[in-house]
């Protein structure tokens, strides 16, 4: 047994809950994620999370659970989300878009685990998914990461702000400046405006923001509401991006 009485990898005081997770207390260094759901594979997820690390993007450390499949033990990291920040008034809405611009830039640039030639996507990637701690963002929630077009990936965050910034919700139009911050940056557009088939290479594009709407309204945690504001949260991106 431990000092604190359970068994090895036993989940404590639960530290948080998401859409489809909880994260419960192991120790001071590492907590458990575990998915009510009970699907998904951590095994992967943690692996991707590792291969990323190694290259220096910050995502939490993870090591072995002796758990269920879909539980995850990573490091435990301390401090606001960006929407607590922001909320608590510690960070603006263009620091905002303009850090989790970086955080995708920064990701895209890591090879991709099972091809050199390939791109590692987070797919999730909003300032809920972003820890800001003592030592800098620690990106967390990689259970929909995969390897393929940056396009997509900037599509799927570029979505994510836009539902909220059509929204009747009290961070609508900061969640407008932020994707304003978010397609601002370079590596989202090309200068002088997109080029045929949308932006430049690795940049947002139609067929990468048309996937990512796809990819939201066949998300099993959207709402009924959430999903009624796609098509408007669309063409807000496409009026932001230049589509």
């Amino acid at each position: 047994m431990s000092a604190t009485g359970r068994g090895p990898g036993a989940p404590g005081r639960l530290l948080g809950s998401g859409r489809t997770a909880d994260v419960y207390e192991l120790d001071e260094a590492w907590v458990l994620r575990r998915d009510r759901e009970g699907y998904g594979d951590a095994a992967a997820e943690g692996a991707l999370m590792a291969h990323v690390r190694a290259h220096g993007y910050p995502a939490p450390a993870v090591r072995p659970s002796p758990g269920a499949p879909t539980d995850l033990v990573m490091e435990r990291v301390d401090g606001p989300t960006m929407v607590e920040a922001f909320a608590a008034g510690a960070l603006d809405p263009v620091e905002a878009g303009a850090l989790l611009a970086r955080l995708l830039r920064e990701l895209h640039a890591v090879p991709g685990l099972t091809s050199a030639g390939a791109h590692v996507l987070h797919l999730d990637l909003h300032p809920e998914n972003v820890i800001l701690s003592v030592d800098g963002p620690r990106v967390i929630d990689w259970a929909e990461a995969a390897e393929g077009e940056p396009g997509l990936d900037w599509g799927m965050s570029a979505v994510i702000l836009a539902q909220v910034a059509v929204s009747a919700g009290p961070f609508a139009a900061p969640a407008g400046v932020m994707l304003a911050a978010l397609l601002a940056d370079p590596s989202a557009r090309t200068e002088g405006g997109p080029t045929e088939g949308g932006l430049k290479e690795g940049g947002l594009t139609e067929d990468g923001l048309v996937e990512a709407l796809r990819r939201r309204a066949a998300n099993p945690t959207m709402s009924r509401e959430e999903i009624e504001l796609l098509g408007t949260a669309g063409e807000l991106v496409r009026s932001v991006a230049g589509l």
